[in-house]
């Protein structure tokens, strides 16, 4: 497939309403949940700094200078992108993760979560699996891979033994709408681990809403139901987060209305609030008429972004008390969510390394010239109170996937889940 053809570079009008734009919407909505009573003097003092730099130089140094100054306001879900970007981290565009190790080829980047049906694993990609080359040229951490959304790639695959192999990967045309640029993989898979254990694989949440993960998620607990799964893992490793649909993963975990959390806008965090007098979401909803009265609700009467997450009450399910999450250090955001509101509740036993740590509520503002700014606008809190943002989930048992044990197939972390399910 022909790569696009790039996006013209700003012109000097563009690039001066693109930065006015962003210190503006920067002042008014950014939250740091580490920082809520952040003084954005001094960032906006630095983007005046560099303003001028910023008129004279190309494209890319314009597009990595902004992003610099997005990162230096110091929370996590921040970017800078045309809305024609095309070349993504791998998470995004081939759903796979990686970490950096140490090879006989030196330090090179090893596959860790490769999404089932994924990019990669339909390319025969596998965890353990080490990119030594993208399009002929080397790929040694710290930089990192990325790859072209519509694009075809040859890699160069290698193993732990020093034997290498030649890999076609082809990234589909289509990117997820209301997202990051980014391809979206098959959200949800499952099957029977051994007798009794019951094994769901969840590799993100798609739309905002959650519509469509809910019924794959449905359909998946009716299956291993009907198959007589009283043990379940759950794996939200490498998860990348997304909308609503976590909210139906959390409520299957316990059959009443539980309180999950709340999100916090700075102008809300600010005024000062009652978390019970917050408005409460409850339910995905399962029709057209239900979502009309969704975003009437939330379009028009409650726009602003504080709202408490409360589980649906699906009622009792065979698997209670008898539940294990896996989790990772690429286990992200809603994903985070799902799990210290299991750890809190004492919901399942979390098996497998600490979380990302990056749990705010993002949205996107277009920009002059067609680029989009994403910045977060809320803070997430679990009903506790915990901030998540920055610290992450500890998980109950601690487990690594050691790159020795990836590199023979063996999944260390998922092993130690099944054990852990049987003995519930």
């Amino acid at each position: 497939m022909p790569h696009k053809a790039s996006q013209q570079a700003p012109t000097h009008k563009e690039r001066t309403k693109i930065i006015n734009s962003i210190k503006k919407l920067v002042a008014e909505r950014h939250i740091n949940v580490s920082n809520p009573n952040q003084d954005y003097g001094p960032w906006l003092a630095l983007v005046e700094e560099r303003t001028q730099h910023l008129m004279d130089v190309e494209r890319p140094a314009f597009e990595a200078g902004v992003s610099e100054l997005l990162k230096a306001l110091g929370s996590s879900h921040t970017a800078f992108f045309h809305e024609r970007r095309t070349t993504i981290p791998a998470p995004y565009s081939i759903n796979a993760t990686l970490r950096p190790v140490d090879t006989v080829h030196g330090t090179r980047w090893m596959f860790v979560d490769v999404i089932e049906d994924g990019v990669a694993f339909q390319a025969g990609i596998r965890p353990g699996e080490l990119l030594l080359y993208l399009d002929s040229e080397p790929v040694v951490p710290p930089k990192s891979p990325n790859f072209r959304i519509g694009g075809n790639h040859q890699v160069e695959i290698g193993s732990f033994n020093g034997t290498s192999r030649r890999v076609a990967i082809e990234v589909p045309d289509r990117a997820a709408k209301d997202r990051p640029p980014m391809i979206e993989p098959r959200s949800v898979s499952h099957r029977v681990l051994a007798p009794d254990v019951g094994y769901i694989r969840v590799a993100t949440f798609p739309g905002a809403v959650g519509q469509s993960f809910a019924r794959a998620l449905d359909e998946a607990i009716r299956e291993l139901k009907a198959q007589r799964a009283r043990h379940l893992v759950v794996d939200i490793r490498g998860n990348i987060g997304g909308g609503l649909g976590s909210l139906r993963l959390m409520s299957y975990l316990c059959p009443g209305k539980l309180e999950i959390g709340y999100s916090l806008t700075r102008q809300r965090l600010r005024e000062g609030y009652r978390k019970d007098n917050l408005t409460r979401l409850g339910k995905i909803p399962a029709t057209k008429a239900e979502l009309l009265m969704m975003a009437v609700r939330f379009k028009i009467f409650h726009r602003d972004r504080s709202i408490v997450l409360v589980t649906e009450g699906l009622g009792p399910q065979p698997f209670h008390g008898r539940i294990v999450l896996l989790i990772n250090e690429h286990t992200h955001s809603a994903a985070e969510m799902v799990a210290s509101f299991s750890k809190q509740n004492r919901l399942a036993t979390l098996v497998g390394t600490r979380t990302a740590g990056e749990v705010l509520g993002a949205a996107n503002f277009k920009l002059a010239g067609g680029y989009i700014l994403r910045m977060p606008v809320a803070g997430w809190y679990t009903w506790q109170g915990d901030c998540i943002e920055g610290k992450g989930v500890q998980p109950d048992v601690v487990v690594e996937n050691s790159p020795e044990s990836l590199s023979v197939g063996v999944d260390t972390q998922l092993e130690k889940a099944l054990l852990t399910a049987q003995s519930l």
